[in-house]
């Protein structure tokens, strides 16, 4: 993967309660692929992670949300546990943040519970995505059609299951954010 996003510049938006693993693992692929990657918090300073059964690491935070525009990014990454898409999806700012990303054709993934905030945004009528299956019935009532599938992706947007399928998951994510059309800035 060496390179392959040289010059892409990646959000993944999170908060306090992400599992550690579906936000420390992508953005390793994605800076190992050559991406500048930002941790995109609705609060500044650090963000802590949930590491399977009990509180984890502690991630710095780069932008704020208050500060972060999509025009700025290339892509966004929407990490899972449970409680940080239920947190982000009843945050305003954090759901205008994700429905600009397809408003702007921008690729988009998510893992694991991390759909739950697409619900809010309303973005996935017709769209095809998988997620942990305790959450199938909701992406279901918002219009997706759900698979039970490692990896999906539906147009830029790509879905994983769970944390068990993030090396696939990283795989898929490189290659559609590569392809895609836009690149929205010049990493510094």
């Amino acid at each position: 993967m060496p390179q392959q996003l040289k010059d892409r510049r990646i959000a993944i938006l999170a908060t306090d309660g992400f599992e550690q693993s579906e936000l420390v693992e992508p953005k390793r692929a994605l800076n190992a692929a050559g991406a500048r990657v930002d941790v995109v918090a609705p609060k500044a300073g650090s963000i802590r992670g949930w590491k399977t059964d009990d509180w984890g690491d502690e991630v710095a935070v780069d932008v704020p949300l208050v500060e972060a525009q999509a025009e700025a990014y290339d892509a966004l990454v929407l990490p899972g546990g449970v409680l940080n898409p239920d947190h982000l999806r009843t945050d305003a700012a954090a759901v205008g943040f994700v429905r600009s990303f397809f408003e702007q054709h921008k690729p988009v993934v998510a893992i694991c519970h991390g759909p739950w905030t697409l619900v809010e945004a309303d973005v996935l009528e017709g769209r095809r995505v998988t997620s942990y299956p305790s959450i199938r019935s909701d992406l279901i009532n918002a219009g997706a059609h759900w698979e039970n599938a490692e990896v999906v992706e539906d147009d830029g947007l790509v879905t994983n299951r769970n944390p068990d399928g993030i090396p696939a998951f990283n795989r898929k994510v490189v290659e559609v954010v590569a392809a895609s059309r836009a690149t929205a800035h010049k990493a510094a």
